[in-house]
C-alpha cells in the first residue's frame, strides 16, 4: 500500500497541510482561476519574471484549484489551506508555480528522487570558444 500520493500526467504529488495529495490543473480549474483573478499565461509570465509576479490569493487560489482537480472537493481545499499560514507561503508559492508548469509541459521528465543515479554517465565538458580547452 502506498502511503504518499503519486502524481498523474500534467499534475503534481505534495504535501499540503501535512499530508501527501494529489494537485492537478485542469481546463476547468485554470477558468475557475481566470475568472477570479487574471489569465494563466500571464501568471506563468509573472512566474518565469516577465509579468507581475502572482500575489498570495493567487498562488493559495491555484494551491486550492490543484487540490480540486485532484479529486478533493472545494470545501476540503479551502480546509487543507486554512491551516497554513504565513510561513507556508514559500512553499504554496513554489508548488503553485510547478503545478502551473507542468499543467503547460506535462511530459517534461522529472528526475525520479528513487532512481539510482548512473555512474557510467560522465558530464561532458564545454568551453567557450577560443578558450583554448577541449570540450572533450
Amino acid at each position: 500500500m502506498a502511503l504518499t500520493a503519486k502524481a498523474p500526467r500534467g499534475g503534481l504529488a505534495e504535501t499540503v497541510g501535512g499530508k501527501s495529495r494529489v494537485l492537478i490543473l485542469r481546463n476547468g480549474e485554470v477558468e475557475r482561476f481566470e475568472d477570479a483573478h487574471r489569465g494563466i499565461f500571464e501568471v506563468w509570465d509573472g512566474f518565469m519574471g516577465r509579468a507581475k509576479k502572482p500575489g498570495l490569493a493567487e498562488v493559495r487560489d491555484l494551491v486550492a484549484l490543484g487540490l480540486v482537480g485532484g479529486g478533493m472537493t472545494d470545501k476540503a481545499a479551502d480546509k487543507a489551506l486554512e491551516e497554513i499560514g504565513l510561513e507556508g507561503a514559500r512553499d504554496l508559492y513554489a508548488i503553485a508555480h510547478a503545478l502551473v508548469g507542468v499543467a503547460f509541459t506535462p511530459d517534461l521528465a522529472l528526475p525520479d528522487e528513487d532512481a539510482p543515479e548512473d555512474e557510467g554517465d560522465e558530464k561532458k565538458k564545454v568551453s567557450a570558444p577560443g578558450s583554448g580547452t577541449s570540450a572533450d
